[in-house]
This record gives C-alpha cells, structure tokens and sequence, in this order.
C-alpha cells in the first residue's frame, strides 16, 4: 500500500519527527508498522475523515469526573457511575470524560502502572463499556509519563525487555537552565540501573518518570494502547500534559515543533480509522501558545479554554468582567472543525498560568488572597532564576465563588449559576465537573488524609448520603444541580449554542457581561446578558439592538421581552438569554 496517500502522509509525518534522530529503522518500516497498530491492513480499512467537519453540535456536553466520584457499599464504583448518569443526566449529559480508570501509582490515576487495564478497584472494561454504550467516552491518553513502578520501568532498571529504552535521560551538568516546569520537584530523578546510575527526566514528579519520544518503538507502543482504547469505545481522547512530549537539553522542552507533529501524527492516524473520533490537547499554558494545538485543523480537534476559569472566578469576585471581555474579543473564532472545550472546573485547581499576559501580577496576588480567604490551597512552581509562583488555586468552584473581595455573602448560589450560564451559552463545547454540578464544598478532610492540596476538590460521594441531599430542596446541592440542569436543556435545543456559531462582545460596562450568539443558518439570535455584580443593574434594551420586527424573549424564565419599555432589570447575578426564536 506504499502508493496510498495515507501511506505517503504518515511517512511525511515521521520524517519531520525524526530528521534529527538517527533511526536504526527506515520511514518505510516504521510507517507499515504504524499503520498496523492502528488497525489499518488494507485500502480497505481506510476512513475518509471531512476537513473542517464539525463532528459536534449544540447538545453536546461533557461531564469530567473519577471512576470513584460516587461509590455505594458493595458495588463496582463504575457500576455505581453508571446508575448515576442514567438517575440524574440522562437528559442533560451526552459524553463522559472518566479521568484515567487504570492501575496507578499516584496522582489520582495520572501515574499509570499498566495502560491496558482498568484499575479492579473501580471494576473492569466490561464496565468501561457498558458506560461508553450510552455515553460518548473521552479516556486520556496519559502520553508524556508513566509510572516509576510500571513494568516498563522495571525494565529499564534490568535494562532488559520492553521499556528498558522508553525513558528520557540528562546529564545533571547539562544546562536545563530553561526547562519549563509545573512542579518545584528536582527535574532529574536519580536511578540506579543495570548499566549504572542515570538521570531520568521528570516534568512533574520522581512516580511520573517521561518518556523518550525520540525511540519510535515509544510511539508504536502509545499506537497499540490507542487502537485499544477504540476498540473498547472511546470517542474523545484527552492527550494529557503534551505540551512537554518532547524534549531537547538545551532548550524550554516545551510546546517545540515535535511534539505539534507528533499530534499530528496522531490526528492521522485516529481520524483514518474513525473520523468522528476527537482528539482533546490539555495543555496547561498561557493562551497564545494554547492556541497553536489547533495548527491549521490538522492537530486536536478542541484545546482546553484553560484562561477561561481564572478570568471568570476573577471577574464573578471583583463585579468586573474587564479582563474577562478583553479576552474574549481577543480570541479568534474557531474555524469549522476544530471548537474550544470551555470549563471552569476539574479535578485539578484553577490554574494561574493561563491567566498570564491577561491578569497583571497585582491582579493575581488579589484573586489568590481572596480565594485563600475562601479556604483555598495554593500549589506553586518554579519560574525563572529559581522563585516560586502561584501555579494553580486549588479549591472547589462552589466555594471560590462564595463571596466578593469583600468577603462572603449571600449570592454563592446565584454567583455559581451565573459562572455556568456564561459558560454554556459561549463558543465551544462545554465540560462540567461533576463536583460541580453537584455543589460540592471543599473537603478539607481528604487534604488532610492525603497531604495534596487538589485533593480539596476530589471528594469521593457515598451515594446514598448524596442521593439525600440531592432529593432535599433545600440543600445547596439540589438547587445547583436542578438549575445548571435546567440550563443545560435550554443550551441543547437551541442552533444558536451551536460551538462554532458565531460570536460577538457586548460593549455593556464593566458590570454586565455580554454576547451575542448567531446560528451558523442565522435564523437564530440569542443575546446572553449577565449581571456580575451584587448589585442589581439596569441595562438599555438599545444597547443590545434587538430588532424591532422580531419577537424577543428571555429563555431562562419564557418571559417576553417588552421592547417598549425600553430597558430591563437585572439581579444580582442574574442570567438573560434573549432570543428570536424559542426551540425547547
């Protein structure tokens, strides 16, 4: 099949990889074995994948969550899930993000022992795929580490077997002066092996040893574990930490171009297979460089909206959405096939490292003292000439968004639906952490029990005692999840939510944020008003433009928007979706 253009791509893809390598295998090899591990035999297997098809609409929503968020006594926490989704999102949820179900040896599942298994306590693929039956199922693809205690390296300890080339060594005299790092750990661990003491590169901890991309027989082997994950009904991958996938001493060992091929690379391979698979970048950086992982929608499909969460915690506490609105009018629309992945919560903390260029360091310090204020935990990092900067704000979003600068208040609730209205009525597609979904405070108690702080936002729910609160009107549990469930039905049946229709800033101050929504048929308009303040606001109905000849209404109450009054009251944190058209 040497003359297919599949073929004749994934050969190009490999030599741009390794043109600086010495391979002891040639492009021609490589490339049929490459095409083998993803299943791809004949002409015959061969998807054809759309460029710039949008494989996403409107009804799409993400749920992020751990195989053990909600556990009952004598039963598979996955099969626990499972009954979970179908009692209270069957109408809401579409896709399931489960954070990585396999043996693991720390960091909550993000230390991988064995890539082929599901971790027993949580149950067994069976189950994986019983979830995956009724759900669209994101699984990450942890591909920059592994676990120390892996077979693999074991192996590279014996220096004997498979892995016992798969790790990235340096000289600790070697100059990894501008090596960019997420955690203040020594970057090299040292180890002791069959051919003597190395040096094995660690981005984040000395259990997370990183691979060495420059072996291809790494890349065959993350190959296998993806035609796997497929096989076992995967629809969206999250390629976890890739930003740092390849490495060169001398250099920040980030984002370099190699690791945008490899994604490439990747992209081929999977969408060849399966076109309407997605492939998820998580890259943990600030926003121009986050917005290269689209490359001309050729590399993943969707990239985390990463600055989103601290620009809008930090606007919700301060009443300003300046920075916010900045922001937004800064970002380029995302052109059809690819679609930003908005959140403003997940399993780790609020980063800050999205939020540079865009929040000015007195700024940060603020929204950092403010959330301490609300029993947060601050995680640092090393930056240049060896200080230490806030890297990320661990805290749950229901407790970050308790109260102003000014301290606690009465509007928690409120504050917290408007953060998720804003959320889904914007571009892209929107993930929701179950924690918040379901109003989770901070667990101070499981930051005690482990010692880490992004614990504080990874309760583990005994059902029964959560089903309680959850039928309880009362409880701050049963209201958030009745009302970001009730935004969610309106989000799914309306065009103009669509990721990809188009979206314009408001210009309505600094108190009211603003955007207007426009289907891609431009049948349906909606404009989504928000009050950030505890104060309530008046805005002109002028200012918005609504057409005259069109009937308006806000579809978060059904109330019918009187143009001739010419303006509209807003509560505090209140929510206005004002449309032309009504399709729930």
């Amino acid at each position: 099949m040497a003359w297919d253009p599949l073929y004749d791509k994934v050969k190009h893809h490999l030599e741009t990889i390794y043109a600086d390598v010495s391979l002891d295998v040639s492009y021609d090899t490589l490339t049929e074995q490459l095409l083998a591990a993803i299943g791809i035999a004949s002409s015959e297997d061969i998807a054809s994948p759309q460029s710039h098809h949008n494989y996403w609409d409107e009804e799409d929503i993400i749920m992020i969550t751990y195989g053990d968020s909600v556990i009952r006594d004598n039963e598979k926490p996955l099969v626990t899930l499972n009954n979970f989704l179908h009692q209270y999102c069957k109408n809401t949820i579409n896709n399931v993000h489960i954070l990585p179900f396999f043996p693991y040896s720390s960091d909550d599942g993000f230390s991988v022992i064995d890539y082929s298994t599901v971790n027993e306590s949580l149950g067994s693929w069976d189950d994986i795929e019983a979830i995956a039956k009724d759900y669209g199922l994101m699984t990450d693809l942890v591909i920059n580490h592994c676990s120390a205690r892996s077979v693999w390296f074991d192996n590279f300890i014996k220096s004997e077997g498979p892995g016992s080339d798969f790790f990235f060594t340096a000289d600790p005299q070697d100059d990894l002066s501008m090596v960019t790092r997420p955690r203040v750990s020594p970057l090299l661990r040292e180890t002791e092996t069959a051919e003597g003491t190395k040096y094995v590169w660690c981005t984040f901890s000395h259990d997370q040893v990183d691979f060495d991309f420059r072996n291809p027989k790494v890349l065959l082997a993350f190959v296998d574990i993806i035609k796997l994950y497929i096989d076992k009904g995967t629809k969206l991958f999250r390629l976890d930490a890739v930003a740092f996938l390849w490495k060169i001493v001398g250099s920040n060992s980030i984002n370099l171009f190699q690791t945008h091929e490899v994604v490439r690379l990747l992209r081929t391979l999977i969408e060849h297979v399966d076109p309407s698979i997605i492939i998820i970048t998580e890259t943990n950086i600030p926003n121009r460089e986050n917005l290269t992982y689209f490359g001309n929608a050729n590399e993943a499909h969707a990239i985390y909206n990463f600055s989103l969460p601290p620009l809008l915690v930090n606007t919700l506490v301060t009443g300003d959405c300046t920075y916010l609105k900045s922001w937004m009018m800064s970002m380029p629309p995302a052109q059809n096939g690819t679609a930003y992945f908005n959140f403003i919560a997940s399993h780790d903390g609020i980063g800050l490292r999205p939020a540079e260029g865009l929040l000015d360091d007195e700024e940060i310090s603020e929204l950092v003292h403010t959330m301490q204020n609300f029993g947060g935990k601050i995680s640092w990092r090393a930056s240049e000439h060896g200080k230490q900067k806030p890297y990320e704000i661990n805290i749950t979003l229901f407790d970050a968004l308790q109260g102003t600068t000014k301290g606690p208040d009465r509007f928690q609730v409120d504050r917290f639906i408007c953060a998720h209205s804003i959320m889904l009525g914007m571009e892209g597609i929107p993930g929701l952490y179950i924690h918040s979904l379901l109003g989770t405070s901070n667990d101070y108690e499981k930051v005690a029990n482990t010692g880490q702080n992004r614990s504080i936002n990874r309760r583990r729910w005994n059902i029964d005692e959560l089903e309680t609160l959850l039928d309880s009107p009362f409880s701050q549990h049963h209201k958030v999840l009745t009302r970001v469930s009730q935004l969610i039905r309106i989000r799914k049946a309306q065009p103009a939510f669509h990721p990809n229709a188009t979206q314009f800033t408001l210009q309505l101050g600094n108190e009211i944020f603003g955007y207007w929504r426009q289907s891609l048929d431009r049948k349906q308009s909606i404009f989504c008003v928000n009050n950030i303040c505890d104060e309530e606001k008046t805005i002109l109905l002028s200012d918005i433009n609504l057409i005259g000849t069109d009937n308006w209404i806000d579809l978060v109450t059904r109330d019918e928007i009187c143009l001739s009054s010419g303006f509209i009251q807003l509560k505090p944190y209140q929510t206005l979706w004002i449309s032309n058209q009504d399709f729930e």
